[in-house]
């Protein structure tokens, strides 16, 4: 078993690079886990993380 974790600004950008991984790498997915944090300073700042357990 593997995990790979991805994490980017923009919800559009994190389901990019997580197509792009299934397309080119085929894995045998096991599990997603999918995270969003928030922090506010003089603008607000979005982290969309997900990590796949795969084969």
């Amino acid at each position: 078993m593997k995990v790979k974790i991805f994490d980017e600004c923009h919800e559009k950008d994190l389901e990019d690079v997580i197509n792009k991984f299934i397309l080119e790498e085929e894995p045998e997915i096991i599990d997603i886990k999918f995270s969003t944090a928030v922090a506010v300073s003089e603008e607000q700042i979005y982290c969309f993380s997900a990590l796949i357990v795969y084969r």
